[in-house]
């Protein structure tokens, strides 16, 4: 469970402090970390100690030391010398890789307690069962954020973000897939909507400056019991979804800021087709060409303003007034009139949503 990496630095760090050479054996005798200087062989002696009742044993002139795994045997400590102090050390440093084992078991049974929680793979008397045993709060506010970046396994985001929180934060860093990194960030009572902006930008900009490109952050509403982080991580994921078809310009966004686009990406396809055939005639709102989707596009930017429209578009007002006329000509929509503008700016959305749909579709 703990790394070979980790193990070797740990007996790195015990031998600075004690000065006695250390080396740490699997099961049968193969060598995950040591400090020996010169490679020993100890497989052939390894059997014998294994099945002795002993738990520590001297054999050629070295410390044999078994560090278990509350019943099962882990690994084999062996400490360079057979003297009472090179027993201590030995005894200590089995110790500590002991207490290693504990942490990051603990650690795992966390992470898969939280992988479980957001998958809502969990019964509700599950979840609190499981938090009480795992020692974490059931009734603090939470909520989750979603890291995408540009490449799939981004291996070096999962550690950047936990060097950002702290090993001692109460945080929960994750990933369910291979895409996304998954944070469920603990809150203060006090903390609002505006303090997750901030958390979000501190994120984007950390990772930026990690040199990780295409950063797109999502997060979803804030809960105050555990067995609603399952509804904060969804609407994270919709707000990824939804932020990638609708609000391409955006490097953070958050689940109740979707507007009308959470309400078009729930709708079902032929629904959107017939909406379309319907007020369209069985043309697409965004055949037109592209200088009148420009038009169409600053009209509503500016809160169907022309003349404001037409100073941005650099054009006369009255020409502004004429394409809107041929415009309301070939639909039957005039963009100058609330009612029309709204329907011809759900079109455009329902079209952008049919066609990201398309692109996914299996």
């Amino acid at each position: 469970m703990i790394s070979n990496q980790i193990l070797q630095s740990t007996i790195e760090g015990l031998k600075g402090i004690a000065r006695i050479d250390l080396c740490v054996l699997d099961a049968e005798g193969k060598v995950l970390a040591s400090t020996f200087k010169e490679q020993e062989d100890f497989e052939g002696v390894v059997a014998p100690f294994i099945d002795s009742p002993a738990d520590s044993q001297v054999i050629r002139g070295h410390q044999f030391f078994k560090v278990y795994d509350e019943t099962q045997l882990e690994y084999i400590l062996v400490a360079n010398g057979g003297s009472d102090d090179v027993y201590m050390v030995g005894k200590i440093s089995a110790f500590q890789i002991q207490n290693l084992l504990v942490a990051y078991k603990e650690r795992f049974d966390k992470d898969n307690f939280v992988k479980n929680l957001l998958l809502d793979n969990l019964l509700l008397v599950d979840i609190y069962n499981r938090a009480k045993k795992l020692h974490i709060p059931t009734d603090v506010k939470r909520v989750v954020f979603i890291i995408e970046t540009v490449r799939e396994k981004e291996n070096n985001v999962m550690e950047s973000v936990r060097a950002m929180f702290g090993a001692k934060s109460r945080d929960f860093i994750t990933a369910v897939d291979e895409k996304n990194v998954i944070v469920v960030k603990e809150l203060l009572l006090s903390d609002t909507y505006e303090e997750l902006v901030k958390i979000a930008k501190t994120m984007r900009d950390t990772l930026s400056g990690e040199g990780i490109k295409g950063v797109h952050i999502a997060y979803g509403t804030i809960v105050g019991e555990i067995k609603d982080v399952s509804r904060s991580y969804k609407e994270a994921k919709m707000a990824l979804d939804v932020g990638r078809i609708f609000f391409e310009d955006r490097d953070i966004i958050a689940y109740n800021s979707l507007g009308i686009g959470r309400l078009i990406y729930q709708l079902p396809i032929p629904l959107c087709k017939m909406f379309i055939r319907e007020i369209f005639d069985g043309r697409s709102p965004d055949d037109f060409d592209e200088e009148t989707l420009a038009t169409i596009n600053k009209f509503f930017e500016n809160s169907l303003n022309v003349s404001e429209t037409s100073r941005q578009l650099y054009i006369h007002r009255n020409t502004l007034v004429y394409r809107l006329d041929k415009l309301q000509k070939s639909t039957g929509l005039d963009l100058r009139v609330f009612e029309d503008a709204i329907t011809f700016k759900i079109a455009l959305m329902v079209v952008k949503y049919m066609k990201y749909m398309e692109t996914i579709d299996y």
